[in-house]
């Protein structure tokens, strides 16, 4: 066999090899921008919340009035890194938020109209 085709061979193989070593972070849900979050507002309509938030990732199936906002990275190398957002509305305003974000300081205040 030819001494350069030698060569080519095993950079192929080494390309091959480091290529399948190497894993893609996943990212899947929606991801929130802590600044997003500040935005909230008690009284906030669902109009609203989609505006500032975008569309939820689940919705409960037997209460629409609980908005779930899941964002999880899953790393190639392994571990992850979840955060969620709960909305709870009440006749079609916000009313609380739980979850893993900082609630806003004026979230007590409604937006004036």
């Amino acid at each position: 066999m030819n001494r350069n085709v030698k060569h080519f061979l095993i950079i192929a193989f080494a390309f091959f090899i480091s290529a399948c070593a190497y894993r893609i972070n996943v990212l899947q849900g929606n991801f929130l921008d802590q600044d997003d979050v500040d935005k909230l507002r008690v009284e906030m309509t669902y109009e609203q919340v989609i505006y500032v938030l975008g569309r939820p990732v689940v919705q409960d199936a037997f209460n629409k009035d609980t908005w779930y906002y899941i964002y999880e990275v899953r790393y190639g190398k392994g571990g992850k890194k979840r955060l969620e957002l709960v909305l709870n509305f009440e006749d079609g305003r916000l009313k609380t938020m739980t979850g893993d974000y900082k609630k806003p300081e004026e979230f007590e205040q409604p937006l004036s109209i």
